[in-house]
């Protein structure tokens, strides 16, 4: 069997790293080694667990998701889904997030009914089976 694909997941909500974490430990092929509440703790985290893919929420207290998105890309890039109800298509946030490295963007509104799309997306960025490239279109959106 392979490597279950090591995930940080950043929120500063409770509930949403709750229902995320939840959702990951039920796939064998999904392994959170982190969960963050703010980006003082991610970067921590993310340095320490080096893990395979990160979601990082975008509206957080103190330094927004954008700003740590730009930490991780300085430091050690891998692999950022960008998480937020701002996500629709179209939205500038989305063109932002992309430009800025996320290698993808998805609504957390649409976490748990698009779970299947959300793991499957975690697991391919996860094995480098997809790779985003600066002016790239979003990955996955569920608006």
């Amino acid at each position: 069997m392979t490597k279950p694909v090591r995930i940080v997941v950043v929120d500063d909500s409770l509930t949403i790293r709750a229902m995320i974490e939840t959702l990951l430990e039920r796939d064998r092929r999904i392994e959170v080694v982190g969960i963050a509440r703010n980006g003082e703790e991610a970067i921590d985290m993310i340095r320490l667990e080096k893990p395979d893919v990160v979601t990082l929420d975008i509206a957080m207290p103190g330094k927004d998701g954008l700003a740590i998105l730009d930490e991780i890309m300085d430091m050690e890039p891998c692999p950022v889904i960008m998480l937020s109800s701002l996500m629709r298509d179209g939205a500038p946030i989305v063109a932002e997030a992309m430009d800025r490295g996320a290698a993808a963007c998805f609504n957390k509104a649409m976490i748990v009914r698009e779970a299947t799309r959300f793991i499957g997306l975690i697991r391919s960025l996860g094995r480098g089976m997809i790779v985003a490239e600066p002016g790239m279109e979003p990955v996955a959106i569920a608006a």
